[in-house]
């Protein structure tokens, strides 16, 4: 990363810069319900801001497949925007064109544009040349990506404008995501303990790979526990489980071994017949799992395992829930986690968090301020931890 120019880099007062941000946040009926990723980008935007730029901000919002569809307008970003900022914020109608250009032009030192969504033109997922020369023409030569989230795409806004400017930089907040992401994945300080969850193995591969290079435990849960349970020859009942991926379960369970990586995995569950809220569940031993039952989350053994090694963690990496935290009968396992992953790092412990479901458990567990880093990214975070290079990335300038 540290290769790269950053914001920090730039001589910013009196031009104008595009700064491309990740508001994809989630709306009802025009009401944002998680003002997260705004809040995340307000660093970048008030130091432009205090260094005089004049900033124009880009994002996609939604699928909204390269058409017009006002449910998916940035409109009501602005408003929130002006709160956060304290300060007026303009928006443009169009994220190109005659508008937008001249709104860009009209700024004044330190002012805010807002341009609505880029995904509203197919050429920006598309990452066509003649769309991002149009972004371009909104700048004087100088862009910023602070859109950590939408790095592992090769968008016009992404990647296809910095062909266009003289200067591509990362803001503050890519520059964070790529320090803690990049320490996950360096040598950092040990017992270094990596727990995934979620549904597939298959979803992270590369990361599990990756990470057990130099990790000191894994600790496995969620619907992807099964597949090794099942490589293991122990009882899965209707659990999910990916048959044709049990091989690959097998060989990741040898690697572990080889690498001096204590992988563990659930010794108890809940279970039900059903996944539903008020369904009967029970909690047994994996290897007593009743055929016509379904584990949908790790039991308070396991919470308990995992617990006491989070505990004496110097550094902590999470990725995925220990079982379907949105139901109530399923939601404890992944709390529990939530809450000893910020007590670790209430004792000093460098506590990363990746992944919607994961950020959503750690704000129902109400943890979130005692984490070292919440990353902003789900996708492109697992494909740096995977080992992947983001284009996003590779497109800004170097030093």
């Amino acid at each position: 990363m540290f290769y790269k120019i950053t914001i920090d880099d730039l001589t910013l007062r009196g031009r104008r810069m595009f700064l491309r941000v990740d508001f994809n946040v989630p709306l009802e009926g025009g009401r944002i319900m998680d003002d997260s990723r705004i809040r995340a980008a307000l660093p970048t935007i008030r130091l432009a801001v205090t260094r005089g730029a004049r900033i124009v901000i880009a994002s996609h919002l939604g699928r909204p497949n390269g058409k017009v569809d006002m449910k998916f307008s940035l409109r009501p970003i602005t408003r929130r925007l002006q709160e956060l900022l304290e300060r007026p914020v303009d928006f443009a109608v169009d994220c190109i064109g005659t508008e937008a250009i001249q709104k860009s032009k009209q700024l004044n030192d330190a002012g805010v544009l807002l341009l609505e969504n880029l995904r509203f033109y197919p050429g920006e997922e598309a990452n066509e040349s003649g769309f991002s020369q149009k972004l371009a023409q909104l700048c004087d030569g100088i862009y910023v990506n602070d859109a950590f989230g939408a790095a592992h795409r090769a968008h016009a806004s992404v990647v296809g404008i910095t062909k266009f400017v003289r200067q591509a930089a990362a803001g503050t907040l890519m520059q964070k995501e790529l320090q803690y992401l990049g320490m996950v994945m360096g040598a950092p300080p040990k017992p270094y303990i990596v727990v995934l969850g979620g549904a597939k193995v298959s979803d992270k591969i590369e990361v599990i790979q990756n990470l057990l290079r130099t990790c000191s435990h894994m600790l496995i849960g969620g619907a992807m526990a099964y597949t090794f349970l099942k490589a293991q020859g122990l009882p899965v009942g209707k659990s999910l489980v990916e048959d044709d991926k049990l091989d690959l379960a097998k060989r990741i369970l040898d690697s572990a071994a080889e690498k001096n990586c204590r992988l563990l995995l659930p010794v108890d569950q809940v279970v039900a017949k059903e996944m539903r809220k008020g369904t009967e569940v029970k909690i047994c031993s994996v290897r007593e799992t009743p055929d016509d039952w379904m584990g949908l989350d790790i039991g308070p053994a396991t919470v308990e395992n995992y617990s006491k090694e989070l505990a004496g963690a110097r550094t902590i990496f999470w990725n995925g829930p220990m079982g379907v935290f949105e139901i109530t009968p399923f939601e404890r396992g992944t709390l529990s986690l939530a809450y000893a992953i910020a007590e670790a790092t209430k004792r000093g412990a460098a506590s990363v968090v990746g992944g919607g479901d994961s950020v959503a458990a750690l704000h129902k567990a109400g943890v979130s301020e005692h984490i070292t880093h919440i990353s902003t990214g789900g996708g492109a975070s697992l494909e740096l931890l995977g080992g992947r290079t983001l284009p996003g990335i590779e497109a800004l300038s170097n030093h």
